[in-house]
């Protein structure tokens, strides 16, 4: 069998009817659903299932939905015979991932991705920050159009999401001078994102100070599968590193690109991403179009993924 990694996604993925047909059909789905709304106190399984999508989209309800729907199917793989070698998560994904390796349990997730939400939505007031997606400049050329757009305010690598995608986020009139820039030096695209915030920036330092009281009070165990982590793209096997690295993850840059490349110096040859949308496969394309990347996000990816890891 070939080396297996389980991939987790992040913001962003979110729609409504997300894990509905999973936790139609299969127990330790609707299980997870259940001890979500229990452990929230509130119908997290009816707004992944029905939205409305403006109440999904606030980042408090996003995150833990994210990481139920994510969870959800990781356990249908799981009740199905398949298990992970490895696994990672982009940025919130990183908790779904400890949650599928054991390191922590399902409702101190849920719990911990809850406040996380509101601490990074609250760090920064709504309208004052940005993020952008930069296509088709080297990381390199983005450090410095960053440092030229600043002029004394912040905007920085947010996200090194693949070789063709950097995302950059900051003051909300620095990131916008950094697009002029990019497109003056030849992106390919330079958009600004749909997000409430911007997330993995030196702005969301009173964010990860709180966070990082709450992470010292949860329980962390080591993982069963190692995990390799946003903030250094390396292989992490003890609670330690895993509490250490989770804590410097909010307000640093989510190295994805890197860590796929980790986890295929590693062997990993095909890779399941568990969770709403499909970003991790694309972007997994743009880094190795040598991986085999499959999807398990309801009942047709689910088969198609179940024939990938165990061909008959």
């Amino acid at each position: 069998m070939s080396v297996l990694a389980f991939l987790f996604p992040g913001q962003g993925s979110q729609a409504p009817g997300m894990g509905l047909e999973l936790a139609r059909h299969f127990t330790p789905a609707r299980e997870v659903f259940e001890e979500a709304d229990a452990a929230l106190g509130f119908g997290l399984s009816k707004l992944c299932f029905e939205g409305p999508a403006e109440e999904l989209q606030l980042t408090a309800n996003t995150q833990p939905a994210i990481l139920a729907v994510s969870v959800a199917a990781a356990r249908v793989l799981e009740e199905k015979g398949i298990r992970p070698d490895y696994v990672a998560g982009h940025s919130l994904g990183e908790y779904s991932a400890l949650v599928a390796a054991r390191a922590l349990n399902l409702t101190d997730a849920l719990r911990l991705v809850r406040k996380r939400g509101e601490y990074m939505q609250e760090a920064v007031p709504v309208g004052q920050g940005a993020m952008a997606a930069l296509l088709g400049l080297e990381s390199g050329a983005v450090d410095e159009i960053c440092r030229e757009a600043a002029e004394n305010e912040v905007v920085s690598v947010a996200n090194l999401n693949s070789p063709e995608q950097v995302v950059i986020a900051g003051h909300h009139g620095a990131v916008e001078r950094a697009i002029e820039l990019a497109k003056a030096r030849g992106a390919k695209r330079a958009m600004l994102l749909n997000v409430s915030a911007p997330f993995h920036c030196s702005l969301m330092k009173p964010a990860a100070d709180r966070l990082a009281i709450d992470l010292d009070a949860a329980a962390i165990r080591d993982p069963r599968f190692p995990l390799v982590n946003n903030a250094d793209a390396a292989l992490v096997r003890t609670a330690e590193a895993v509490r250490d690295g989770l804590k410097r993850q909010v307000a640093s840059p989510v190295k994805w690109s890197e860590s796929m490349l980790a986890l295929r110096r590693e062997g990993a040859e095909l890779f399941v991403e568990a969770g709403p949308g499909k970003v991790l496969s694309g972007l997994m394309r743009q880094i190795d179009r040598k991986a085999r990347t499959v999807r398990a996000s309801d009942m047709a990816s689910l088969e198609e993924a179940v024939e990938a890891v165990q061909p008959q």
